[in-house]
């Protein structure tokens, strides 16, 4: 990954995209230029999620060298995928297969109801977010671990397999038996 700096951006900045992309676990190399600043992203085997530095001051594009999605990409893996999820199989040759829920759990009530209805409809898995990431640090943000306990309730009460997105393996690491199934 490449990141390019506005032509405004001082030292302070630069310092703190640098901070930011070790923090993440990378090498951060800064390469000045006669007009603007660039940082190199060392140390990274894939894609690397450009969230936490694309906001930063003084940042004006983020560039990714390598292609995401390495190891599911036609390129890197030519055979086709079957996923199991709790007995639900997805993938090329499978039948379709109905997954549907909010777009954001917001309470225990809402997240039932829509598991009972969405299971009546035909859906076989429970989809919701837990997780919401937004540009602005003070929009709503999802419930994360309360959403994932809610989700978790509607999937027994209504015994679907739950299905959701994370933003990385921190966000459900806390939670021993997130991979088990309760049906």
């Amino acid at each position: 990954m490449l990141i390019v700096m506005s032509y405004t951006a001082g030292q302070a900045e630069i310092d703190a995209v640098v901070n930011a992309v070790e923090g993440m676990g990378y090498k951060a190399r800064p390469i000045p230029g006669s007009e603007r600043t660039a940082i190199g992203v060392l140390g990274n085997t894939g894609y690397v999620d450009d969230v936490v530095i694309r906001d930063l001051p003084g940042v004006q594009e983020v560039i990714h060298v390598s292609k995401p999605y390495k190891l599911v990409s036609r390129a890197f893996h030519p055979q086709s995928s079957i996923i199991e999820v709790c007995g639900v199989r997805i993938g090329e040759g499978c039948p379709p297969v109905v997954a549907a829920g909010p777009c954001a759990v917001e309470g225990e009530e809402q997240i039932i109801k829509t598991a009972l209805a969405v299971k009546a409809a035909g859906a076989v898995l429970l989809r919701g977010g837990a997780f919401k990431p937004r540009t602005g640090p003070h929009t709503f943000q999802g419930l994360r671990e309360e959403g994932l306990k809610l989700l978790a309730a509607a999937g027994k009460e209504s015994g679907l397999p739950i299905v959701t997105e994370v933003m990385s393996p921190e966000n459900v690491a806390w939670w021993p038996n997130m991979r088990t199934c309760s049906r």
